[in-house]
């Protein structure tokens, strides 16, 4: 195989992943909170080919130290569009939209046995049980939302309940109000070292091999302005335009370097019938 033909092979293996990335993001339009994800690419190694070791080459070429041929390129890295997404108004008295960049909810999750605490900007909260005669504040696939003490854990035979727009869980019984908890929102100093956790999650990278202490990357709101609008959720920040745009793209490159392979083969087949 030539070195055009698999130059060609790894940039089609390669392009194949900002296109389904292109997927994942048109998929998720949708989904409350949901950061768009943008696939990047660098340059594989180059490869010199010399020419003054040759005797054919003519003297005074303007190339006479030799040219340099590329061999593809690599998704090198996929990042996140961290804007805040459109804020629309629901009916429901337990979606929340935080209203500043940077801030995230905190949601408790177990992976391998051992509990961590995992990030998202998805405010579309839910009840379910939690014992005898409690109710417990959690995602949509039951993980349990993070107040300032822990889990949020409310007890039955409220009228109402609602998050209000300071972040505190109030429950409504013969009129009268009650804060029960408080939401712990945090804001993150360095969004971009979050690493994706599936279900529209991020968790923190390992601090100790960068060198960041945790007040470092994590700390509490500041300012007085309120951190989210309830009765709201965030949209997804997916630009469709921008998305098929890419995608038409991606799809051109991909079909030239297909039409590279087949060319290739094309002359392949040529050569070897004048060889014959």
């Amino acid at each position: 195989m030539s070195q055009q033909m698999l130059t060609a092979a790894v940039t089609m293996n390669q392009l194949q992943h900002k296109i389904d990335n292109i997927g994942n993001n048109l998929a998720n339009m949708d989904t409350s909170g949901y950061k768009t994800r943008n696939t990047e690419f660098a340059s594989l190694l180059y490869r010199q080919m010399n020419n003054l070791s040759d005797p054919a080459n003519a003297q005074g070429r303007l190339t006479p130290d030799g040219v340099r041929t590329g061999t593809g390129a690599k998704a090198a890295s996929m990042n996140f569009n961290f804007a805040n997404g459109t804020i629309s108004t629901t009916d429901r008295p337990l979606d929340t939209a935080l209203v500043r960049e940077n801030l995230y909810y905190q949601v408790q999750a177990t992976q391998d046995g051992d509990e961590q605490t995992l990030y998202t900007r998805d405010g579309s909260f839910y009840l379910s049980p939690y014992g005898e005669g409690s109710l417990q504040l959690t995602t949509s696939d039951g993980s349990p939302v993070l107040g300032e003490d822990g889990p949020i854990v409310v007890e039955e035979g409220f009228d109402q309940i609602f998050i209000n727009d300071e972040g505190e869980v109030v429950t409504e019984q013969d009129g009268e109000n009650t804060v029960v908890a408080q939401l712990a929102i945090v804001e993150l100093n360095r969004p971009d070292l979050l690493e994706a956790s599936g279900t529209n999650r991020f968790a923190l990278p390992d601090l100790d091999e960068l060198g960041f202490e945790m007040n470092e990357m994590v700390q509490a709101p500041e300012g007085t302005e309120p951190v989210l609008q309830s009765h709201s959720i965030e949209r997804s920040n997916v630009d469709t335009a921008q998305q098929m745009t890419d995608l038409l793209t991606a799809q051109r490159a991909y079909q030239m370097n297909a039409r590279t392979l087949s060319m290739g083969d094309q002359m392949m087949g040529l050569v070897n019938q004048l060889r014959s």
